[in-house]
């Protein structure tokens, strides 16, 4: 199990941009503050825990949510942490049973819904009181005997659409409120990874570790298109972003092609690679007209010019910059930054969460 456990926390934590509630009171939380004290700078930084992934806010904006996988060595189960978005303190946490690491928050704030990858299912969680309130563990399993990776999940018009990490893959689909499994998407490719949904073309877009972008029609579960648009060059897409108004659809490569493309969200033609080099998780800001994207390689987070490309500003955020989250209004994006591994998986310190304000750049 140790094997095929760290090899799939290796995958998720080189794929993911790719949660909660709270049940601690912020007077009773043990977690050391390590929040940056708010200055003349438009980044404050809190070393938080380890194995941080996805983030997610709450519909009012007053609540940050955290996925936690917390260690990979000798550490049983994750925390999903809840923050204030502002000063990035502490305001509850909720210890789980498994490892989080993707994450969705209902329309109505009352559900944060996470993946426990390592255990091949889905937890949702009751922002009232931080409880687990139902899970869902798919049968699948590879040829070890291992369950398939959930990665990310989407959610949409009640439906939850959760990745997995496999060869072949699927898309599960799940009910919302019950978690009770609806269908399966098959013949999805090799790895599951990013998932987008489109109000434009009202299409969900799927990127696998096979160079390949789906195209699924969310009325019947299938898939209408696949698109390839590096041809027979190896590729392993992994996030997606979308310029509704253009209709450009940004798709990040750390591992093989290392670049973002963009895409015409219609057609699937290539309208051209951005020379910028790793590109992991990528967020579009159409209040700001800007296109941000973190390089987990070399440790920065990009902003760019949406209109043409030229990069407006650099952020030196290592070792790893991660996911990325903007906020309603457009004027401040939270990033996770993970540390390095060590030879038995373990890190060297807690993992990082990031604010920056946009209007102080």
């Amino acid at each position: 199990m140790k094997k095929t456990t760290s090899a799939l926390a290796l995958l998720i934590a080189a794929a993911l941009s790719g949660c909660a509630a709270h049940s601690t009171p912020a007077s009773n939380v043990s977690v050391t503050e390590k929040t940056a004290q708010p200055a003349v700078t438009d980044v404050q930084q809190r070393a938080l825990a380890d194995g941080l992934y996805e983030m997610a806010l709450s519909p009012a904006g007053d609540a940050l949510y955290v996925a936690s996988a917390e260690g990979f060595k000798d550490v049983q189960g994750g925390v999903v942490y809840k923050l204030d978005p502002k000063t990035l303190k502490t305001l509850g946490l909720s210890h789980t049973d498994m490892k989080n690491f993707g994450m969705a928050i209902s329309p109505d704030g009352k559900t944060v819904y996470v993946t426990n990858s390592l255990d091949g299912g889905l937890s949702a969680l009751n922002t009232a009181d931080g409880k687990v309130k139902n899970r869902v563990l798919f049968p699948e399993r590879n040829s070890e005997g291992f369950p398939y990776g959930a990665r990310q999940v989407l959610l949409h018009n009640g439906l939850l659409y959760i990745g997995a990490v496999a060869d072949p893959a699927v898309i599960w689909v799940v009910d919302a409120e019950t978690l009770k499994l609806k269908t399966r998407i098959k013949n999805t490719g090799k790895w599951m990874t990013g998932l987008h949904y489109s109000a434009v073309t009202q299409r969900i877009y799927a990127a696998n570790g096979g160079g390949e972008i789906l195209v699924i029609n969310p009325r019947n579960q299938r898939v209408e298109k696949r698109w390839q648009p590096l041809g027979e060059q190896p590729a392993l897409l992994l996030n997606m972003a979308e310029d509704a108004q253009t209709g450009r659809l940004f798709v990040t490569d750390n591992s093989k092609a290392k670049t973002t493309l963009v895409l015409d969200i219609h057609t699937g033609n290539l309208l051209k690679k951005l020379d910028v080099g790793d590109s992991l998780a990528v967020k579009f800001n159409a209040k700001r007209n800007e296109i941000y994207i973190t390089q987990r390689d070399s440790g920065k987070l990009l902003s760019l010019n949406a209109t043409d490309y030229s990069v407006k500003k650099s952020w030196d955020l290592p070792p790893n910059p991660n996911s990325l989250l903007l906020s309603a209004d457009g004027q401040t994006l939270f990033v996770t930054v993970k540390q390095k591994f060590n030879k038995d998986h373990s890190t060297s310190a807690p993992d990082n969460v990031v604010r920056i304000d946009l209007n102080k750049q």
